[in-house]
């Protein structure tokens, strides 16, 4: 199917059965024009052939009345707020929040945290301060508990092991 532009009169191939029994909506691709297309049957086609061949040359063309292409409407740039949109004058008259400037953070209610590896740390010292306190009072421990001279050497060799570990790992790389 053949298809002209009323504006400007262009021509364009349509497949037949893009254009329904109901019509449809098509749209110039060279002017932009738009209007509601319905199937042309055979009959009006033969009919439309035979008068413009029935026009004589003498005649001249009458001036279609042409519809302007729509422009596309043009990004405006808009005009920056004259009032914030989020100051206290603006939320008071709009929403009726009122703000009060004065408000200050309580200490009482922040919180305080350490963190993952501060905490890491701080049980890291509390171990080295315990041992070392149990290493200077030993020699008192034993004298007056016996039994934990056992305990307490054992201890000590284990953090021993300890350290020749880290110090073997530490080397081999």
């Amino acid at each position: 199917m053949i298809l002209n532009c009323n504006s400007c009169s262009k021509k364009f191939v349509v497949p037949d059965k893009a254009i329904t029994a109901s019509g449809r909506l098509v749209q110039c691709g060279s002017c932009g024009n738009k209007w509601k297309q319905f199937p042309i049957n055979e009959n009006q086609q033969t009919e439309l052939s035979t008068k413009v061949e029935k026009k004589s040359p003498n005649q001249q063309k009458t001036p279609q009345k042409t519809q302007k292409p729509k422009r596309a409407k043009k990004n405006a740039s808009r005009k920056p707020r004259e009032i914030d949109l989020y100051s206290p004058e603006y939320l008071a008259k709009k929403h009726g929040i009122k703000l009060s400037e004065d408000v200050k953070p309580t200490l009482s209610k922040t919180k305080v945290s350490f963190g993952f590896y501060n905490s890491l740390l701080l049980l890291l010292v509390i171990i080295i301060i315990l041992s070392r306190g149990l290493y200077f009072s030993q020699e008192f421990i034993v004298q007056k508990l016996p039994f934990t001279e056992f305990y307490i050497d054992y201890f000590f060799e284990s953090i021993r092991n300890m350290f020749v570990i880290w110090k073997n790992l530490i080397s081999s790389y």
